[in-house]
């Protein structure tokens, strides 16, 4: 599963991979340009779901409880 996100994010330019003719395999993952782009709205969806999870929790604490 890794190895096929890895190269989805190479394929769209995210990342680079460069590979090393050792034994054993030896490879090495690195952001480009366009990954360091996409960094602050990376930050800023996940700010807005750890938000939207705190809201969800205190929402749930008012509720009163299920007696069944």
């Amino acid at each position: 599963m890794l190895s096929s996100v890895l190269r989805s994010l190479e394929r769209e330019g995210f990342i680079t991979r460069k590979v090393y003719p050792v034994v054993p395999p030896k490879v090495e993952y690195s952001i480009t340009k366009r990954g360091l782009k996409a960094i602050p709205i990376i930050e800023v969806i996940r700010k807005y779901g750890v938000d939207l999870m705190k809201e969800l929790v205190l929402n749930q604490k008012k509720l009163p409880k299920n007696r069944y």
